[in-house]
């Protein structure tokens, strides 16, 4: 870790000087510019160490999401796992409907409004976790973070790249039916009421949603954040029966299994491991949008499925590299103000810079009734 000012051209020198320093300091310049702090990154080795303490995570909270992406402090969202007789013997049609979609708003940014929580170190929403820790094997996603701490809790958001935008503002419909299809197929095996059936004669309503809120500890650093749960299976023995769903096409050679194996094999297990999630459901799909069969992955096992590819991922990497970061922030993150934001940035290959943005910028997230004076007494 290292801070520096922007353009400084002694990179090089200083990574080797503050390879190992527990502390990141910020670099003196003439400047009134703020100082630029880095993470480093590279080289991955020093991530490859012991898997660090990771506490199960407990479920802390739960809410829902309308039909309208009003919140409610209830249950009302939550989906029922219902098997197919014969999982090797399935045709669900993804398209089906497609036309139908009733679409959240995609231009509406979802802050921490519907998660904010105090009385640990950091606060954020799951899917944020996944993305650092699959940081140390992307090869093409960048990613923004905004940090605020305020009474003592680091609050991350994330926020769009321009490359992101880019992909949203020029998604093709094929590219969009393939999302559809994810959505539909949860509507082929979950019901709405414990032992019902499933309905796919509704529209998909992209809108509504359910979330466990969670509760968990990573080495000294205390955790609350928030994610979507597809669906519960009361059959599991586990304490946490919810069940994740996932749509992948089907594979036809060696090749395209490395890249399963290597691409989205990852991405599940840290989206499930982050929450306790022990299930992975697969509809695998034909170039048409028809699921012909599912597949069980034991979220536990995940890591171990891999190690027969080429330069496998490691699960010790990833939340070394997550432990590390969160160490980052707290020695980066210092003023105590909700209308301060310090933004983190990311580019595969580079090493991560945190900025500290000038008062009311436009990354400031967190709602004004929640930092309000009054609200604290």
């Amino acid at each position: 870790m290292s801070c520096e000012s922007k353009g400084d051209n002694r990179t090089l020198k200083r990574r080797n000087e503050h390879f190992s320093h527990p502390v990141a300091k910020f670099q003196k310049r003439e400047s009134n510019d703020s100082p630029v702090c880095k993470f480093l990154t590279e080289p991955r080795d020093q991530f490859n160490k012991a898997f660090p303490f990771f506490r199960i995570p407990e479920e802390y909270g739960y809410f829902s999401q309308d039909s309208r992406r009003q919140f409610r402090s209830d249950k009302s969202q939550i989906r029922f796992y219902v098997p197919p007789a014969n999982i090797n013997r399935v045709n669900y049609d993804l398209t089906h409907g497609y036309s139908n979609l009733i679409r959240k708003d995609e231009d509406k940014k979802e802050y921490l409004d519907d998660l904010i929580n105090l009385n640990t170190d950091f606060v954020c929403w799951r899917g944020l976790l996944t993305r650092l820790l699959c940081t140390q094997y992307e090869s093409r996603d960048g990613w923004i973070i905004a940090v605020t701490l305020f009474k003592g809790t680091y609050y991350l958001c994330e926020f769009e790249t321009e490359e992101k935008k880019h992909q949203r503002d020029t998604t093709t419909e094929r590219q969009d039916q393939m999302c559809y299809g994810g959505w539909k197929f949860e509507q082929y095996l979950t019901s709405d009421v414990e032992g019902g059936s499933p309905d796919t004669s509704v529209p998909v309503n992209n809108n509504e949603g359910f979330c466990s809120v969670v509760r968990t500890r990573l080495n000294k650093h205390s955790l609350v954040f928030g994610g979507e749960v597809d669906c519960v299976d009361r059959t599991l023995s586990s304490k946490n029966k919810y069940v994740e769903l996932k749509t992948s096409r089907e594979m036809d050679n060696p090749r395209q299994r490395e890249n399963f194996h290597r691409y989205k094999l990852i991405k599940w297990w840290a989206q499930s491991f982050l929450i306790g999630i022990e299930k992975i459901i697969c509809g695998f799909r034909d170039d048409y949008g028809i699921v012909h069969r599912l597949e069980e992955f034991p979220t536990q096992k995940i890591p171990d499925m891999v190690k027969g590819i080429r330069n496998p991922w490691n699960a010790a990497v990833c939340f070394n590299f997550l432990d590390k970061f969160l160490d980052f922030v707290k020695q980066t993150v210092t003023t105590d103000d909700p209308r301060v934001v310090y933004v983190c940035r990311w580019q595969p290959r580079q090493d991560v810079t945190c900025e500290k943005m000038a008062p009311d910028s436009e990354f400031v997230f967190l709602p004004d009734w929640f930092t309000k004076d009054e609200v604290w007494g």
